[in-house]
């Protein structure tokens, strides 16, 4: 049943089988650029939301999936700029206590430097290493040049080599 599905037009498909098709990869994705279940989740279904008012303007079926990953990075992006609009006028000292939080373990510790990234740094570093997108595409999605994509990724990377005292390797 699922074969079929695949074969259909963007316009005969229904949201429900497009959901079902491509929720998983999406929840994964948004919660990469979050870390927050929650959050991933509403991210999620405010882009379905979107991308179901453009399914009649989608030519192509392989462009659903496109078209909801852009949809999810601006959703970010806006929330990550309403946080740190609202973060201006918390007092310091509950700023210094929500970044000090220890977590336990290699693999929370890579999650948490991950998060303290920049949003548009950590944005491109899901997207090419998670997402396994090439560097065209991500400048697409991001609407910034392939040269700053390829800034934001080593300046990224260099940031997370330099916390966890790893030489530089350009």
């Amino acid at each position: 049943m699922m074969e079929r599905t695949e074969e259909l037009p963007i316009s005969d498909r229904s949201l429900a089988t497009l959901y079902e098709l491509h929720a998983s990869e999406a929840m994964g994705f948004a919660y990469l650029l979050t870390g927050d279940r929650g959050l991933a989740e509403d991210l999620m279904q405010d882009a379905f939301v979107r991308a179901s008012r453009r399914l009649a303007h989608l030519r192509d079926p392989e462009a659903f999936g496109a078209y909801l990953r852009k949809s999810i990075v601006n959703l970010a992006n806006s929330h990550f700029r309403r946080r740190a609009i609202e973060r201006r006028h918390l007092p310091r000292e509950r700023r210094t206590e929500e970044l000090a939080q220890p977590d336990p373990g290699e693999r929370l510790a890579v999650r948490t430097a991950i998060l303290r990234l920049p949003v548009r740094q950590r944005t491109a570093l899901v997207l090419r290493y998670y997402e396994d997108l090439p560097e065209a595409e991500i400048a697409d999605l991001m609407r910034c040049p392939t040269g700053a994509v390829k800034q934001l990724i080593f300046r990224a990377m260099t940031t997370l080599r330099r916390e966890f005292g790893e030489e530089d390797q350009g």
